[in-house]
């Protein structure tokens, strides 16, 4: 029943998300609360939630205060030189575009933190992507595909559960690995290029409809002796109207451009924000965070309270431009907050319901006797829609060491388990539970809907080419 129930639950949750019949946060709350109080759970699922909010509030948090420092990393103009770099080196061309935000986002996701990589990546190129008109989504789909593929570096997360849930060294899980993640990373750049010369068609062809409309615009005009002044100025007005157009429906996808928000004012060489004077400054306060950020000897949340704290007195000395530093990115801060505490819901309901062992034991029961010696690429695969549908604590401590117990009956050792079950890690990160995939949807003002469409499957085909490669370099027994 309760297997039931957790399946009805998550496909529910994921039908009404992708159909845009409800807004995730409204899912995440509603849903779980409904099969939960279905499954029994009564006033216990008060409980159930608070627990939830309880392992995700240190999350919230992180996420509260690194939007508030990145924020005023940007507004002091400390990443307009990326910007102008970028800007120079894809020469206003899209395919340059994408494939430069896979390359960014893969050198940032070396820190092991998905919430910094989409904060820098978004707030870095999306002026750009608006600018050029290419659409938002692409973005989302690019760095997420990057970073999930590299989030099984040991410091990452996964990597590390595996091997403490199974009690094997991180280094041993992830070296024999390397070839899978090469191979993977190449695909993203693939898919990545794939995608910006599709948009580069694309906008082509609107380019060539807009000088249509402009020409006809003219010619209109001209009958009706318009003159040289009106017919110039109408014709500049239709262009310009065209142009605007676009880049006005891209900016309500991509996020409000025009109100100073999280990324609105990125590119411009003139806003009040900027600290030249402390860009030595904010590059070693940020160096040394990053720094402490690997290192981990001090809880993340902590460590970006702190950090934005010191970045506001240093940069805005003042009360009153403190205050006004959070005030202009309240937007980002409100929604990404509240999908992280809305996602508690849907992990307290799962976890304390039982519907997560239910499900882990269900799985065991119905594998046949056959598919034993192949457990090692059965993990793998069942990676991909497991650890999407669960959190990576869920499928790591609850349903790894099942299966590696299982598995060893027939000489499949756990370090191999542990690896296998690493490659589902690109699919993964762009589960509605994981808050840094919230955060990038929300700073480029795209839908998760639209998001998972174009990801989805691209993540599948990247997940299990690293499966087939570790099979093929035999660090995954098949």
């Amino acid at each position: 029943m309760l297997v039931a129930l957790g399946l009805a639950m998550v496909a529910t949750f994921m039908f009404l998300i992708i159909t845009k019949r409800a807004t995730p946060v409204v899912a995440l709350i509603l849903v779980p609360v409904a099969f939960g109080l279905f499954a029994g759970a009564g006033m216990g699922i008060s409980d159930m939630i608070t627990d939830g909010i309880k392992d995700l509030a240190p999350t919230a948090a992180m996420l509260f205060f690194a939007i508030i420092y990145f924020g005023i990393m940007i507004d002091v103009g400390l990443f307009d030189p990326i910007v102008r770099g970028v800007v120079k080196a894809v020469r206003a061309d899209p395919a340059r575009l994408v494939v430069g935000t896979a390359l960014l986002a893969m050198i940032v996701s070396l820190d092991g933190d998905g919430s910094t990589t989409f904060i820098i990546v978004t707030s870095a190129l999306l002026p750009l992507y608006l600018k050029l008109g290419v659409s938002p989504v692409v973005l989302t789909v690019t760095a997420g595909l990057a970073n999930g593929t590299l989030n099984i570096l040991p410091w990452g997360g996964p990597t590390a559960r595996a091997a403490a849930a199974l009690g094997i060294s991180p280094s041993d899980v992830f070296i024999p690995m390397i070839p899978s993640l090469v191979a993977g990373l190449v695909i993203v750049l693939l898919f990545s290029y794939h995608l910006g010369v599709m948009e580069r068609r694309r906008i082509g062809k609107i380019t060539i409809r807009e000088s249509v409309l402009s020409r006809e615009n003219e010619a209109v005009l001209v009958g009706t002796g318009g003159g040289t002044g009106s017919n110039g100025t109408g014709g500049s007005g239709r262009s310009g109207g065209t142009t605007g157009g676009s880049t006005g429906e891209n900016a309500s996808g991509g996020g409000d451009s025009s109100d100073g928000g999280f990324v609105g004012n990125a590119l411009d060489p003139h806003r009040t924000t900027l600290r030249p004077k402390l860009f030595w400054v904010n590059a070693g306060l940020t160096i040394a965070l990053l720094a402490v950020l690997g290192m981990d000897v001090i809880a993340i949340p902590v460590l970006f309270m702190v950090a934005a704290a010191l970045a506001l007195v240093i940069n805005f000395p003042h009360v009153k431009d403190q205050q006004s530093a959070i005030t202009r990115h309240s937007s980002s801060i409100v929604s990404v907050v509240a999908m992280v505490l809305a996602a508690a819901v849907l992990t307290g309901v799962f976890a304390g319901s039982g519907m997560v062992e239910a499900i882990a034991e269900w799985l065991t029961s119905i594998l046949p006797d056959a598919m034993g010696p192949h457990l090692a690429v059965v993990a793998g695969v069942l990676s991909i829609p497991f650890t999407f549908l669960m959190s990576n604590d869920a499928f790591y401590f609850g349903i790894l060491p099942v299966l590696s117990e299982t598995a060893a009956t027939y000489g499949i050792a756990p370090v191999e388990m542990a690896r296998a079950s690493i490659t589902g890690q690109t699919v993964h990160m762009q589960s509605p539970l994981v808050p840094a995939i919230l955060l990038l949807v929300s700073l480029a003002g795209v839908s998760l809907a639209d998001h998972h469409k174009k990801v989805l499957w691209r993540a599948v085909v990247v997940s299990l080419a690293m499966l087939v490669v570790g099979v093929l370099v035999g660090s995954i027994p098949f």
